[in-house]
C-alpha cells in the first residue's frame, strides 16, 4: 500500500515526510547537497523561514532576508520539484552542485530552474548561491507539471 499525498514528502523523493526531509528540518544534518536542496524546497513549501536562513551559508546571509523569505512563502504555492542533475555533493565531498526545477503558482504558474552551489563545512551542507537557468517547457504529451494528472497540452500547455 502506497503513501497518501499528505504523507509523502513535498520534495518529490517518493518517501514519507518523516523518513525524508522532516529530520533535517528538525536539526539533523543533511548528508548530501541534494538532500539539503530537497529539504530547502520542503522548507519553502512549508514556510520554514528559520531553516532556510540556517541552511544559507553564513557569508551569504543578508539583512532583510527573513522578510523577503516570509513574503515569498506567503505568496507562493509550491507544486513540485524535479532534480535534473547533481555534481559531487556526496558525504565525503566539500562542494556540490544540484540542478533542479521547482514549479509554483504565484498566482500565475512558473518555475525556478537553477544550478545551485553548496559547500560542506563542519559536517553540515550550506546553500551558497545559484545560477538561474531558462525555463524548461514540457512536451505537449508529457504530464503537466502542476500535478493535475492531465497531459501538458490539455492543461497549462493550452
Amino acid at each position: 500500500m502506497g503513501l497518501g499525498a499528505a504523507e509523502r514528502c513535498p520534495c518529490g523523493s517518493g518517501a514519507g515526510f518523516g523518513d525524508c526531509c522532516r529530520p533535517y528540518l528538525l536539526g539533523e544534518a543533511a548528508p548530501t547537497a541534494e538532500a539539503l536542496m530537497r529539504s530547502r524546497y520542503t522548507a519553502y513549501h512549508q514556510g520554514d523561514i528559520d531553516y532556510l536562513i540556517a541552511t544559507h551559508h553564513p557569508t551569504r546571509r543578508y539583512g532583510g532576508q527573513r522578510t523577503a523569505i516570509a513574503q515569498s512563502t506567503a505568496a507562493t504555492t509550491w507544486l513540485g520539484l524535479r532534480v535534473i542533475a547533481t555534481e559531487a555533493g556526496q558525504t565525503a565531498d566539500s562542494q556540490g552542485v544540484v540542478e533542479f526545477i521547482a514549479h509554483y503558482l504565484d498566482p500565475r504558474p512558473g518555475q525556478v530552474h537553477e544550478r545551485s552551489r553548496f559547500v560542506r563545512q563542519k559536517q553540515r551542507w550550506f546553500y551558497v548561491d545559484g545560477d538561474a537557468l531558462p525555463p524548461v517547457v514540457p512536451k505537449r504529451g508529457d504530464p503537466c507539471w502542476c500535478g493535475s494528472g492531465k497531459k501538458y497540452k490539455a492543461c497549462h500547455g493550452r
